[in-house]
């Protein structure tokens, strides 16, 4: 699955997201495929990666998540290289929540000890787990192909 292309209408079965979900977020430069020009028409690919920030994209809006904060939250993870990261050492749990100091909302490596004492003071906490994500993306892979 490593090195698979998906056409659009896979990868939003793949995903659990629409066919217009995927050409918004296109136009938006959000998950942006590969295109081909062939012949009469377009084709539009999506790598393994790029259905990964899919589902990541669908999770975070599945959560409650608005659009720019998904959209940045994908972004992030693509830019530093965590989003299909097969190194053992690679973090592939995280967590956002509300920084009030920074006024931001921050993505940070999941830590049990943190997300509690932000629980147990008010705050939200969204876990973003790659490896979830992606476990439920290679199970929707095998029933695809079925």
């Amino acid at each position: 699955m490593q090195d698979a292309f998906f056409t659009s209408k896979q990868a939003a079965e793949i995903t659990g997201c629409t066919l217009r979900q995927l050409q918004y977020w296109r136009e938006k430069g959000v998950v942006v495929p590969t295109i081909s020009d062939t012949g009469t028409g377009r084709s539009v690919y999506y790598s393994r990666s790029e259905v990964m920030e899919l589902a990541v994209m669908e999770y975070c809006l599945g959560v409650g998540l608005n659009f720019e904060v998904a959209a940045a939250t994908v972004k992030r993870l693509k830019d530093e290289g965590l989003v299909l990261s097969s190194n053992e050492k690679t973090p592939q749990r995280f967590m956002l929540w509300w920084d009030r100091k920074m006024g931001k909302l921050e993505l940070v490596e999941f830590d049990l000890k943190k997300a509690i004492a932000l629980l147990e003071q008010g705050k939200a906490v969204v876990p973003v787990w790659l490896d979830a994500i992606d476990h439920h993306l290679k199970d929707n892979l095998t029933k695809h192909k079925e």
